[in-house]
């Protein structure tokens, strides 16, 4: 009896990795070497899986490893398409490419989420997840199949449908930091004073004022103070848009 559990137990996962394999395949287009690597990648640091030696197994070292070489590609592709781009604009246009929102879209698109392996409900998981596990699944191309296969990858599925360059052009990726360097530039102060403003059902949030030449012009709240920066950034954007953009 103990036998036959167990050859239902290998002949389960057997199944589980043929299904993975063809999935990954597909997104991939084209055949993985060593699937072990792709599951990796999914590998949520909850479920507290060890190598041979001892080592924790996540995703977070591929996502490491993705990041560096997204960074690579972009940086490359950037270097030849645009010629008269000096150091701060391919900087920013990578930067407008690999932002986290970007990113997260990616992940989504691709629907990566379906594959990870957690101890913790997906609906607990930050919105980051997404680009985090996009980046994993390059770290684990480059370390199956090497830099040619990543860069193929990376213009199928980021630069060829999703980079415009022109509408990059305009495109803000940090409402916060265009509105400092405005008021910076007109010599205006301004301040954030951020504050915990919990929600009824008691989810931590906080919340956050603006104020420019002491004058109050923004509140916003959310689940980090960042978010909450960024928006309350973004609202005071649209309120001085024609000084901000000098129309």
């Amino acid at each position: 009896m103990k036998r036959i559990i167990q050859q239902l137990f290998k002949n389960s996962r057997s199944s589980d990795n043929g299904i993975f394999f063809t999935e990954i395949e597909k997104i991939l287009g084209f055949k993985p070497l060593k699937i072990e690597i792709y599951e990796k990648a999914f590998i949520h640091r909850s479920i507290n899986k060890l190598d041979e030696n001892g080592n924790a197994i996540s995703y977070e070292r591929l996502e490491f490893l993705g990041d560096a070489m997204l960074s690579s590609v972009i940086a490359a592709h950037l270097f030849n398409k645009v010629p008269t781009g000096d150091e701060g604009y391919l900087t920013k246009m990578r930067s407008k490419i690999v932002s986290r929102e970007h990113l997260n879209e990616l992940g989504r698109d691709l629907n990566l989420i379906q594959f990870i392996k957690s101890k913790v409900p997906s609906n607990h998981f930050g919105e980051n997840i997404h680009g985090n596990i996009f980046e994993a699944l390059i770290g684990a191309i480059y370390l199956d199949r090497g830099y040619l296969f990543c860069e193929k990858f990376i213009q199928k599925r980021v630069l060829i449908p999703y980079v415009d360059i022109p509408k990059l052009e305009g495109k803000v990726i940090s409402y916060k930091s265009l509105l400092i360097e405005w008021c910076q530039k007109e010599k205006k102060s301004f301040h954030y004073d951020v504050y915990e403003d919990n929600g009824i059902g008691g989810e931590r949030l906080y919340g956050v004022k603006l104020s420019i030449d002491n004058k109050t012009v923004a509140k916003s709240r959310a689940t980090s103070k960042k978010k909450a920066e960024e928006i309350a950034s973004k609202r005071a954007y649209f309120a001085f848009q024609e000084k901000i953009d000098g129309k």
